[in-house]
């Protein structure tokens, strides 16, 4: 018969639940040892993304740079002036593409390295919450891809008049791009993030609507930050999206949020 300490009521098998329940504890010294081997995996995660792009970079490149070519009148074509210029934007071509081939390994390392400090039953979440970045990441990137970048360079080529041909450097343009991609990749995350905050309980669906017009504030000036345009038509493309997403999160917050019973 198992002997039981004196002044804990629990027994065994539920003290064994108790510690498979509660969130692991690490040192400092484990925590970096954590976090290094999360970004060697991330790295070669990346490496291996960028290899895979690279060996099939001409329709990758086809693919990226059309809408840049579009835009400029009949006949026009981007530009480059230095002599290593072109063969390093197919090496940030294939590093672009291949950061969001590599997105749900990145991901998942992120989760990894979280993992440690939360309960089991949040614990079972790291799938959806792969998933679903990957999805808001991808969807955020497409979303600049076909609508706000094209919008943003038709801006920029409108300026051209008789005094003035738009003849842009592949360069600027193509890190144009690039922001573009990240900064919308980043804002659709906004969905997954409120997911993690509900379900430590740090965000309530309550929280998110009585603050609505406040966060619709917030969306528009960050917004005007990633713009680099300002004009009202691209801020509005920007905001758009980020004010459905917020939406979106109130009802994910509802669906997986933390549910308080009260005191049992």
């Amino acid at each position: 018969m198992a002997l039981v300490p004196l002044g804990d009521s629990s027994t065994p098998d539920e003290a064994s639940v108790d510690a498979d329940a509660s969130p692991g504890k690490m040192s400092f010294l484990d925590h970096l040892d954590e976090l290094r081997k999360r970004l060697v995996v991330t790295a070669v995660a990346l490496l291996i993304g960028f290899l895979l792009c690279f060996a099939f970079i001409n329709p990758i490149f086809d693919f990226i740079m059309r809408p840049l070519q579009e835009i400029l009148p009949d006949g026009g074509r981007l530009v480059y002036t230095e002599p290593t210029e072109a063969f390093f934007l197919y090496i940030k071509v294939a590093a672009l593409a291949g950061l969001v081939l590599a997105t749900p390994a990145v991901l998942s390392q992120v989760w990894l390295f979280v993992a440690p400090g939360l309960y089991a039953h949040e614990k079972r979440f790291a799938i959806p919450f792969v998933v679903l970045a990957t999805a808001f990441f991808v969807g955020g990137a497409l979303f600049s891809h076909y609508l706000l970048f094209p919008v943003a360079w038709r801006f920029f080529a409108g300026f051209a008049s008789d005094y003035m041909e738009f003849m842009p450097r592949i360069q600027p343009a193509f890190s144009l791009y690039v922001k573009l991609v990240l900064a919308c990749g980043v804002v659709f995350q906004m969905p997954t993030v409120v997911l993690f905050l509900a379900r430590v309980g740090a965000v309530t669906p309550g929280f998110l609507y009585r603050n609505i017009k406040y966060a619709i504030l917030l969306i528009f000036i960050f917004a005007a930050i990633l713009t680099p345009t300002g004009d009202p038509v691209t801020l509005t493309l920007m905001a758009s999206p980020m004010i459905l997403l917020y939406l979106v999160s109130i009802a994910i917050a509802w669906l997986f949020g933390r549910k308080i019973d009260g005191p049992s």
